[in-house]
């Protein structure tokens, strides 16, 4: 067995295969072609002497002997990965980080949690998508995103999760209308905007209009909550909105609180990864992370008037 002829990409990509499922997959993460991908599987094969993969129907899925070598490949790559970081400083780790947010955490905390990565990261390169929890969940789950920050409770086995706060939501409507509906005696029907069914605060927000004594309209749903605010803004009705992302206009005077409306529990907000990941700039980033209050955006809640930092052994065996 010709084993000085394997190099480590032979076996980066035959774990990236493993853990996104699929040959195009991997050549999107590692930045190939698949192709490519497929040439470093057939010179791996090649070198042990064994088939790792099998094709079965139009996908490719991994041999006994492939799943033996990527169960015991994994620990020592990321056995591998934490050495080449702690013999330099975390700071100069190289890369790309693929980070999921839903809108809210989009507009909270994650610019300025993205703006210190860059100023601390310098090589790191982000990549930032902005979904709803359950497509932020799936991608999670398949390797497409590194780490997601969403609303609500996240329960899957599979995902390492930690709280990063509350959220409220609010009551809003633009003074005209709010000098509208008192001067009618809060007995005009008005029209209200929540998110819609495909939120996971739809719920909430329709639990707490059903509880309301405002007559209504009608409900509207949207499914992009700063469309939401300019409607309401304009003189739409009334919303209900989370605070962090109508700060703006509440300090304008633009949207001012509706007295009298049934008071809406905080939503918890959770960064999650998976619970068997082994890269150690990630674990790092997920530690840091870990640390974020999304009452105090890009503060540490350890920490209230310093910054979270990342440091050369900050979170590299993924505690906190």
């Amino acid at each position: 067995m010709p084993i000085n002829r394997i190099s480590l990409y032979h076996l980066e990509t035959l774990l990236w295969i493993a853990r996104l499922g699929t040959f195009g997959a991997a050549a999107e993460r590692l930045n190939t072609t698949q192709p490519a991908i497929s040439a470093r599987i057939r010179e791996l094969e090649g070198h042990l002497g064994i088939r790792l993969f099998r094709k079965e129907g139009r996908t490719m899925t991994l041999t006994p002997a492939g799943r033996q070598l990527v169960r015991d490949s994994e620990p020592l790559w990321a056995r591998f990965q934490s050495v080449l970081l702690g013999c330099g400083d975390i700071t100069e780790a190289s890369g790309i980080l693929r980070i999921g947010a839903g809108e809210i955490a989009a507009a909270s905390c994650l610019p300025a949690f993205a703006a210190a990565l860059n100023a601390d990261l310098p090589n790191v390169s982000l990549e930032l998508e902005i979904a709803l929890t359950a497509d932020l969940i799936q991608q999670l789950l398949t390797g497409r995103t590194d780490i997601a920050f969403a609303a609500g409770r996240i329960a899957h086995p599979a995902l390492r999760t930690a709280p990063i706060g509350t959220v409220d939501l609010l009551w809003l409507a633009n003074p005209q209308i709010l000098s509208t509906i008192e001067r009618a005696g809060r007995t005009e029907p008005i029209s209200i905007w929540s998110l819609s069914s495909h939120s996971p605060l739809y719920h909430i927000m329709k639990d707490a209009i059903a509880a309301s004594a405002m007559p209504c309209r009608s409900v509207n749903l949207c499914n992009n909550v700063r469309l939401m605010i300019d409607i309401v803004v304009a003189g739409g009705g009334i919303g209900i909105f989370p605070q962090p992302m109508v700060r703006q206009q509440m300090a304008d005077g633009d949207l001012v609180p509706v007295p009298g409306m049934v008071a809406i529990a905080p939503v918890e907000f959770q960064v999650a990864i998976r619970a068997a990941e082994p890269d150690p700039l990630v674990l790092a980033i997920f530690d840091r992370a870990m640390r974020l209050d999304l009452k105090s955006p890009g503060q540490d809640r350890h920490s209230a008037n310093v910054p979270a930092q990342i440091s050369p052994a900050s979170g590299l065996d993924g505690s906190a």
